[in-house]
């Protein structure tokens, strides 16, 4: 079973297709790269994963399950690490995991464990009854990360999550994901920086203008000593002159 199968997906506001007849399948386990521009249609497809958004036409599935017809059932499959914050600013990094546990329907005892295994791997213990606003770019972005693992997804959507973070800690973060990766997590990554999408990622797709360019093993896209942001700019320059 794939951890996530889209057939034909279409996404359209009014009169613009924001993604055109898009198909892509990731398998379990794998570390998956999405990359485009800004506009592409990397979050408009996120959204329509996570039910942000509605689906034109076409189908999407997480690990089987139809995020249209059994929305619920699916969302308890994803988590998200959005580009943006989309969080109260005035809770502490405690009560944000508090209560996105309850959305889960985690059981009391179980998310006061996970919240202490977060704040622990993520290094935000001395941290936790700070109000998210106080946090510095970095700490924030690891409250987003903590957020969309507190009830252990089978597949993490991460969208530009270490952008605007030193370098130190971007080096931590990837360490965590490539371990969770290891023991089974399916990640689905967007990332402007194509470094980093190169060290972590199996596969990998690109989307320019709605529409997928290229998909394939990271292998394909590096070959020939080309790193990826070369093989990336020739993908979609050639897309623009065509």
């Amino acid at each position: 079973m794939n951890a996530l199968e889209i057939k034909n997906f279409t996404k359209k506001y009014e009169n613009f297709v924001a993604v055109d007849n898009l198909s892509l399948e990731i398998k379990k386990g794998e570390f998956f790269g999405f990359l485009g521009a800004n506009g592409a249609g990397k979050t408009t497809t996120i959204h329509c994963i996570t039910g942000i958004n509605t689906i034109t036409d076409g189908s999407i599935k997480v690990f089987g399950i139809d995020v249209d017809k059994e929305y619920k059932k699916a969302r308890t499959k994803v988590g998200l690490s959005p580009q943006e914050f989309n969080i109260d600013i005035f809770l502490t990094i405690e009560k944000i995991l508090w209560y996105n546990g309850g959305l889960f329907n985690m059981k009391k005892e179980e998310r006061e464990k996970r919240i202490e295994e977060l704040l622990k791997i993520l290094e935000l213990e001395t941290h936790r009854k700070k109000q998210f606003r106080q946090l510095s770019g970095g700490l924030k972005r690891r409250v987003m990360l903590a957020r969309a693992l507190m009830h252990d997804p089978d597949l993490l959507i991460l969208d530009e999550p270490t952008a605007g973070v030193d370098v130190e800690l971007r080096h931590e973060l990837w360490e965590y994901l490539k371990k969770i990766n290891a023991a089974g997590k399916t990640i689905l990554l967007t990332s402007h920086y194509l470094e980093e999408v190169e060290l972590l990622c199996n596969r990998i797709a690109i989307i320019d203008n709605g529409k997928i360019i290229a998909v394939g093993d990271k292998s394909e896209f590096v070959k020939d000593g080309k790193s990826l942001e070369k093989k990336y700019l020739e993908l979609t320059q050639k897309t623009k002159s065509s």
